[in-house]
């Protein structure tokens, strides 16, 4: 973190970079509302990075951040921005902030986010802000991560629903939510739903011990499972799980990918909450003249740490509850 006393803050930019998640917006508005009423203003740039690069600016008022709080995704819109790893790219960026006199931005995204914003301030000295969203939870040094607890719910719902259909057939299914390197999501989907297995990205997979756990429910009454499939580096992972238990172990299951609905949808109260402390914490962090920082959640309070401390991601936050998953699946 780096005090700047002397540096008077008129004119923030905002963007949001990387997956979507539930609860941008609100961080968004929080941002707009709390800069206006410190009299700064707030230019928004839409499609992350590469709008940036391409000039795409939105000058924000309180009517652009009216009715957003129940909207999932992000109004700015967001992508991804390969060009970004070229420190050529980002000293263009950078000449055109200056150029439309915006003397800091707020990023609202994931490690490979910060990393960009991180490289913004160490090559430029140009003063940024960071808001962790992302549905992973991933993100090192701090608890929360905006729009998890959205994704996790749409989740949930989902195999609720299946768990209806698996009971009435009598089947087992494999339910494949998001995380390629995050176990996060399948865990508490996993627990929240009181499936028979969840499989993590980064374990080899134990067919036998699936079917050992099935069969064991089957000799106590049970007529269906559910699996929880964390999607590890490539997405449809569980079709691979379902080859390897029809042809070598004869069980029959059933495949879902919830896929992209995780991302998308009204955010819960919880995100709606922590995103709208971050987004107005951020502004707040340019007039104490404290940068480069990310707003975290931490020990129950939202508060900052150094960006430098936000760049690598993070998968422990709930792998420590992967024992309680296995006790109550018995």
């Amino acid at each position: 973190m780096t005090k700047r006393p002397f540096m008077k803050f008129s004119h923030l930019g905002i963007l949001c970079s990387g997956g979507d998640s539930p609860g941008m917006n609100c961080a968004l508005r929080a941002v707009v509302r709390t800069a206006i009423f410190n009299n700064i203003q707030v230019t928004g740039i839409k499609r992350g990075y590469a709008g940036l690069l391409r000039g795409e600016f939105e000058k924000m008022n309180l009517s652009s951040v009216g009715n957003i709080l129940q909207r999932g995704g992000t109004i700015l819109q967001t992508s991804r921005c390969p060009e970004f790893h070229n420190p050529a790219f980002r000293k263009k960026a950078v000449d055109i902030l200056k150029a439309q006199k915006i003397d800091g931005l707020i990023v609202i995204g994931g490690d490979g986010s910060f990393t960009g914003a991180l490289a913004l301030w160490d090559e430029h000295k140009f003063p940024v802000v960071g808001i962790p969203g992302t549905i992973d939870n991933d993100i090192s040094q701090t608890d929360y991560t905006i729009g998890f607890e959205t994704a996790v719910q749409t989740a949930i719902e989902a195999v609720d629903r299946i768990r209806d259909t698996a009971h009435s057939h009598a089947r087992t299914f494999l339910v494949e939510v998001m995380g390629r390197n995050s176990s996060a999501i399948a865990i508490k989907v996993g627990v929240c739903t009181g499936a028979e297995n969840i499989l993590l990205p980064h374990e080899e997979v134990d067919h036998q011990q699936i079917v050992d756990d099935i069969q064991r429910g089957i000799l106590r009454g049970k007529d269906s499972s559910i699996i929880i499939v964390a999607e590890g580096p490539t997405s449809g992972r569980s079709y691979k799980i379902q080859k390897v238990l029809k042809e070598k172990y004869k069980l029959d299951t059933h495949v879902v990918i919830l896929g992209h609905i995780q991302r998308g949808g009204s955010p819960t109260a919880n995100d709606r909450f922590i995103s709208s402390e971050m987004g107005s914490l951020a502004v707040e962090q340019f007039l104490k003249n404290q940068f480069p920082v990310v707003t975290v959640l931490q020990n129950g309070k939202v508060t900052t740490t150094d960006l430098k401390n936000c760049v690598k991601k993070s998968d422990e936050h709930y792998l420590e509850h992967k024992n309680l998953a296995k006790i109550l699946s018995i």
